[in-house]
């Protein structure tokens, strides 16, 4: 069975270096009440660059940078080739002003859509004795 639904952008990367750059369209703004009180955020993105069919064809990919890593299906890994070209980094707030964010450690690219950002929640985000396979412990932090 297939659907579909609609995505509302609210936002996009103005900046993305060591301390990145969030515009919240004004629309969204009220949204970001009470942000500021948490240290850390998930943000979800829209990996506009691999938005065409062949990137959303791509079903199964070595995991680049992860030296040793076996074939596997990008819903196993962290491609940003796949159906849907959504990107999500745990990023930390270091400010605010007005309608813009500014955070560090965020993976996505100057002019990406911003789907929704949420809190970052340490007593249900993190998962200490969750298991992953081994090629995932070599490489760059995903």
């Amino acid at each position: 069975m297939e659907s579909s639904a609609t995505i509302r952008f609210v936002g996009k990367v103005e900046r993305a270096e060591d301390i990145s750059s969030i515009r919240i369209y004004p629309e969204f703004c009220q949204a970001l009440l009470g942000v500021e009180a948490f240290s850390h955020l998930i943000v979800l993105y829209w990996m506009h660059l691999r938005d065409d069919d062949s990137h959303r064809g791509t079903l199964q990919v070595v995991p680049r940078r992860h030296e040793g890593a076996p074939l596997s299906g990008v819903f196993a890994c962290r491609s940003p080739s796949r159906p849907n070209p959504i990107g999500h980094s745990v990023v930390r707030l270091e400010g605010m002003d007005g309608c813009r964010i500014y955070v560090s450690c965020l993976d996505a690219l100057e002019e990406s859509p911003i789907i929704d950002i949420k809190p970052y929640h340490p007593r249900g985000d993190s998962i200490p004795e969750a298991v992953v396979p081994e090629w995932t412990e070599r490489g760059p932090p995903t």
